[in-house]
């Protein structure tokens, strides 16, 4: 019999879904028929959003409505979950990016990360892996990720900088994508990465 979590529609969660917010429990049993389900339907949310989009390098499981410490990844290098991911070391050095996110994916967000991280996680078969001192954009991907896990999105992270206003929160920070689609040169110049340029 499939489980019932497998049949579910894997709709991923939009901004202002107030199950964003939640801060994700552990996994205790990587082997456990649920838990499996639930990697199985994030690993197709991913996939289908890689289908519709013709990008997305990672979700996390609160993004589908799992309250659970985990997150489905493809990387060049890598793919598959990440089961209770930390990051375990930060460069004290800081870079700026405008950030997205699946759950509003019409949006971009200037926000300030460390250059490189370091992720401890377990695998799928349930073993402890390390990567460490990670390259730029896997660093920056997996702290928006790992911020999902803890209920924290890109808007809590907005930079403020120079430009920030009596609030403190840096000027024209949130911006349309179709806006800076128009002209991404102009968006570029405020920022010191942008996602696709590489480490």
């Amino acid at each position: 019999m499939t489980p019932p979590h497998a049949e579910m529609p894997a709709t991923v969660l939009l901004l202002g879904d107030p199950q964003l917010r939640r801060v994700s429990e552990p996994v205790l049993d990587v082997h456990d028929p649920d838990f499996l389900a639930k990697g199985q339907r994030l690993r197709r949310a991913l996939d289908a959003f890689r289908n519709e989009h013709g990008f997305g390098r990672a979700i996390a499981a609160p993004q589908i409505g799992i309250a659970q410490r985990f997150i489905a990844v493809h990387l060049p290098s890598y793919v598959g979950l990440l089961i209770n991911p930390a990051i375990t070391w930060r460069s004290a050095e800081t870079f700026t990016m405008w950030d997205d996110c699946m759950s509003f994916p019409s949006l971009f967000v200037r926000v300030r990360r460390h250059d490189a991280i370091s992720v401890s996680f377990l695998d799928e078969s349930g073993q402890p892996c390390m990567w460490s001192k990670l390259d730029r954009a896997t660093s920056e991907l997996l702290q928006h990720e790992i911020d999902h896990l803890d209920g924290i999105l890109s808007f809590d992270r907005i930079d403020s900088d120079a430009s920030a206003g009596a609030g403190g929160v840096g000027r024209d920070a949130i911006v349309l994508r179709d806006v800076f689609e128009k002209d991404p040169a102009y968006f570029r110049k405020q920022v010191h990465y942008v996602i696709g340029d590489g480490a």
